[in-house]
């Protein structure tokens, strides 16, 4: 966890680094852009803001509420009035003004609030807080009559950093009110993210291109402690909290003719070792500036023997939209190069276009006992088949002795680039025979190291293994095929660890946790959530139901027999040090001799520079690597006669020595297997559980399932015996499918980003350009925050698709109407209780007002079973643009499989959700988690 603010003068020394640097080092942000002389479009942006606020809200509670709660942007806005908000002195606030500070930077401060006192009783959670900014932005067309004249068709580019919403509206005033548009809002670069794809915004009205035009810029801007930290801790001895933000807005001319263009910032490679690529991935960012474009081929600028480039597969660009094309790279020889030229073949319509790409190639030579690079080993891989992903490795100090010995999985911190900041790779003491692995997690922050980022973080050590074996002078430092790992992390990558660990117990020999946190309602609580004043708490249960995934402390049980080694800085400013007392406290609950040792380490902070690299903390991970036999298909050293799993979502959980819990009986609540061997005899206690493996028991012995007798057969040596409970009676088979059984795939939206393949986005037409920018929307957002590609098509190629099977492997989100014709044959195939009937979306047969109402919810491929989609589902604009704020890009936002939002959302925020619930086995109604 971070407070990314408090960390500017220390950047080399922690894993916070400040919200203030990122995108602007070396790069001055102006309010004015001009491009050479005065035949262009010109831009500029008032010094003046005017601020609205502060409002109470918990963290992500802005992607339900409207982004200008309290203000209604169709309507005339009073600058005089005052508006509710329990933090003012009177119980009411007004419009206020900020400036620029320079250079593009605001802070928004609202020091007349009694933040002491708020906070005295209601700690953190009274820090976080909502405001409204308004500003203008005015374009000035060419001077020239000539270029006003011309076909181009001037746009924004628009980088806000630190602000989670903005858009741009025809202007309005006292004395008039804007023309009924409905306001697009786009997300900003809230986490401050590197490698940030360009955000295209076109005018809600074309400018003039006679006279200057003046459009109105609203921001919501939300203070959440972990983006700027408690400032007291900042040099605020007031303990003020200061949203600071930046604003950088340039005039984008789109030419009449397709246009393509490079982007390095989102290129991928890989070092190489003596000539040889330590990977397979390459990755090349293309950007269409306009019109539609198809990547077909890629080829070596000139010939490199033994060198080899193949496209992994075709890339169509959307209009605006980056992605970054794969390119394999293969090899029958050593090279020598200072650098990798090679040629991408496009075409849009009857254009096309070669871009050459210059890749730096940086060469190591073989590692030895004492020589090895400092900053790591860059290595790259195909995340869920065709996304190139770059990580960090540092090697062993010798070969292997025997059997390979488990790598160190290290999770970085939120905030922490791993590729442009190699101080965290050089944090990590090198291993006598381990590798240690930093994956990236897909970005600075991802999602916490849950979801895609526990995908990644899983899919480097993977990738290291194939790495490993495909050249022979690197096979004496192999890993074991599906090797177990020991995990490790500081802050967020700290609870990264508690979270890889209970879920995947099997895969773990021993944890090493730093400065974590438990769970995010626990970092700062919900009390002062908006929603809550008006919601029922039934409903507030089931959309909760959604965090459940992330709570750590309820998986403890899991990590009860585990090797841990729990580390907390005494004075730690950022993440409070009795979330490790508590989490130790709660593991030693269910084993209190459980193998776990607390370090609480006197006088230090949150980050310091000796938290990992010490004799006591070494000693204890090399004990847990050396003692580790290394194979994967050993069992654990010691198996306790006694052990309780808990699992919330079965397809993201693992085994525990050998058992895992496959469906529920009622999804969305916790189920939990309890297992005692006493000699032959071999009880187990369920809770919740629908069906439940063990790869093997005993040969002789006796089962008892909830005080049953189990009749089984097979032998100690069986693959997998599945254990399923129909009429009350559980049942036993034997089975070699690995995965079979695995029903639940479902739990909450947020399982959409877990794909095996690229996502697809499903538009009506793309002639419309309200459904095209959300998909554009949708995909910047993927790019931005995870990296995960999208490819946009329409109803017409979804349905082409579909008929020949062809619509991918990845996860797919469709944002339907009521006269979507994709939309209409996937729901009637009646796989779930979504239908639809003479134009109308139902729910188990009920019509739904979708004129005023906008659903949300998961349904199953249309062929693929380890495949999901997300519908997105109304008949109004601005209904799509309520759910575009919640399709689940961050953590902490409530949404189980399926909600439907009324209008009132934006002033009650999830107290607005009509209906919701979390999906039974099968997709069926699950009456038990369902609000309808």
């Amino acid at each position: 966890m971070l407070f990314l603010q408090s960390w500017i003068s220390t950047i080399l020394m922690c894993l916070l680094p400040t919200s203030a640097m990122a995108n602007v080092v070396g790069e001055q942000v102006q309010r004015v852009f001009e491009a050479s002389g005065d035949s262009h479009w010109r831009v500029s942006v008032s010094d003046d803001w005017d601020v609205l606020g502060p409002f109470p809200i918990h963290a992500r509670e802005q992607h339900l509420l409207s982004p200008s709660f309290p203000i209604n942007l169709t309507d005339q806005i009073d600058f005089n009035a005052a508006w509710p908000s329990s933090y003012a002195d009177g119980g009411a606030v007004r419009w206020t003004t900020v400036r620029f500070k320079g250079d593009g930077e605001l802070d928004v401060s609202f020091p007349n609030i009694r933040w002491e006192s708020l906070r005295a009783t209601e700690g953190w959670a009274a820090l976080q807080h909502h405001s409204v900014l308004r500003s203008t932005v005015t374009v000035y067309p060419p001077s020239s009559t000539m270029s006003a004249h011309s076909n181009s068709h001037p746009r924004l580019l628009v980088n806000l950093v630190q602000g989670s919403f903005f858009t741009v509206i025809p202007r309005t005033n006292a004395e008039h009110s804007s023309p009924s548009i409905v306001p697009q809002w786009h997300a900003g670069n809230v986490y401050d993210m590197n490698r940030a794809p360009l955000q295209a915004v076109s005018f809600p009205t074309p400018p003039s291109r006679i006279s200057p035009t003046t459009y109105d810029l609203f921001i919501s801007g939300d203070y959440e402690i972990r983006l700027f930290g408690d400032p007291l801790y900042n040099g605020n001895r007031h303990g003020v909290p200061v949203l600071s933000m930046s604003l950088k807005i340039e005039i984008e001319e789109e030419p009449a003719q397709p246009t393509v263009a490079l982007m390095s910032s989102h290129d991928v490679s890989c070092d190489f070792i003596n000539g040889w690529a330590f990977g397979d991935a390459l990755g090349i960012g293309v950007r269409s500036v306009s019109g539609w474009w198809t990547v077909k081929k890629v080829s070596l600028a000139s010939h490199i023997d033994g060198l080899e480039l193949m496209l992994v597969n075709t890339i169509r660009i959307a209009p605006t939209q980056t992605r970054i094309v794969p390119v394999r790279i293969t090899q029958n020889a050593s090279v020598a190069l200072i650098q990798l030229s090679l040629d991408l073949h496009l075409v849009s319509g009857g254009a096309s276009e070669i871009l050459r790409v210059t890749l730096p190639v940086v060469h190591h030579a073989l590692w030895n006992a004492t020589v090895y690079p400092t900053d790591g080993i860059k290595a790259s891989y195909f995340f869920a088949a065709t996304m190139p992903t770059a990580f960090i490795v540092k090697p062993p100090q010798e070969l292997n002795s025997g059997e390979p010995h488990p790598p160190v999985l290290a999770l970085h911190g939120a905030g922490v680039d791993i590729i442009s900041m190699p101080f965290w790779i050089q944090a990590l003491p090198r291993q006598r025979r381990s590798w240690t692995i930093a994956p990236t997690g897909r970005t600075a922050w991802g999602l916490d190291w849950h979801g895609p980022s526990a995908q990644d973080a899983w899919s480097t050590v993977d990738a290291l293994y194939g790495i490993l074996q495909h050249n022979p002078a690197w096979s004496e430092y192999s890993l074991s095929e599906n090797t177990r790992v020991l995990v490790l992390g500081h802050s967020n990558g700290g609870q990264g660890a508690w979270f890889l660990a209970s879920r995947y117990p099997d895969r773990i020999v021993g944890v090493v946790s730093a400065a974590a946190y438990i769970k995010s309602q626990a970092y700062v609580p919900l009390t002062q959530s908006r929603a809550a004043h008006y919601i029922d708490p039934s409903m507030r249960a089931i959309l909760e139901s959604s965090l459940t995934p992330d709570d750590n402390d309820l998986f403890l049980s899991n990590l009860a027999y585990t090797p841990i080694l729990a580390i907390h800085g005494g004075d730690d400013e950022n993440v409070p040090v009795w979330h490790t007392r508590e989490a130790v406290s709660v593991l030693k609950a269910w084993n209190p001799d459980a193998n776990v040792t607390y370090r609480e380490d006197s006088g230090q902070s949150h980050w310091y520079p000796t938290v990992f690299d010490n004799s006591d903390v070494q000693g204890l991970i090399r004990s847990i690597l050396e003692q580790e036999p290394g194979s994967s298909h050993l069992p654990p050293p010691t198996e306790p006669r006694s052990f309780t799993l808990t699992v919330s979502i079965p397809a993201e959980s693992g085994s525990l020595h050998g058992w895992r819990i496959r469906s529920l009986l009622v999804p969305g609540r916790l189920a939990r297997l309890t297992v005692r061997m006493e000699g032959m005899k071999v009880n187990v206690q369920t809770s919740n559980v629908a069906t439940f493996s063990v790869k093997s028991l005993p040969d002789g012995s006796e089962l008892n399932v909830d005080e049953s007798l189990v009749a089984w057969t097979g032998s100690a040596t069986a693959v997998m015996l599945h254990f399923s409970y129909q009429s009350g009676i559980w049942n036993a088979r034997q089975s070699s499918n690995l995965v079979q059984d695995i029903i639940q795939p479902s739990g909450r939206l947020s399982r959409i980003l877990t794909t095996s393949a690229p996502l697809t986005i499903v538009i009506d037409n793309y002639e419309s350009p309200h459904l095209l920018s959300a998909a554009l929307r949708i995909a910047n957002n993927l790019d931005l925050y995870h990296k995960i590609d999208a490819d946009i098509i329409d109803d017409e190629e979804a349905l082409r698709r579909q008929s020949s099977r062809s619509l991918g492997r990845g996860n797919i989100v469709v944002l339907g109407s009521s006269e979507s014709h994709f939309l209409g044959s996937v729901l009637a195939s009646n796989r779930s209780q979504f239908s639809m009937h003479d134009g109308s979306l139902r729910l188990k047969g009920r019509p739904l007002n979708t004129s005023e109402n906008t659903a949300l919810f998961l349904h199953p491929h249309p062929y693929d079973s380890d495949a999901l989609m997300l519908v997105i589902h109304t008949d109004v604009e601005i209904g799509l643009e309520r759910a575009l704020r919640l399709v689940p890009v961050r953590t902490g936002i409530t949404s189980p499989d399926f909600l439907i939002l009324g209008d009132i959302s934006d002033i009650v925020a999830a107290a607005g959700v009509l209906v919701a619930g979390v999906w039974g086995n099968d997709w069926q109604w699950n009456d038990a988690m369902s609000y309808f």
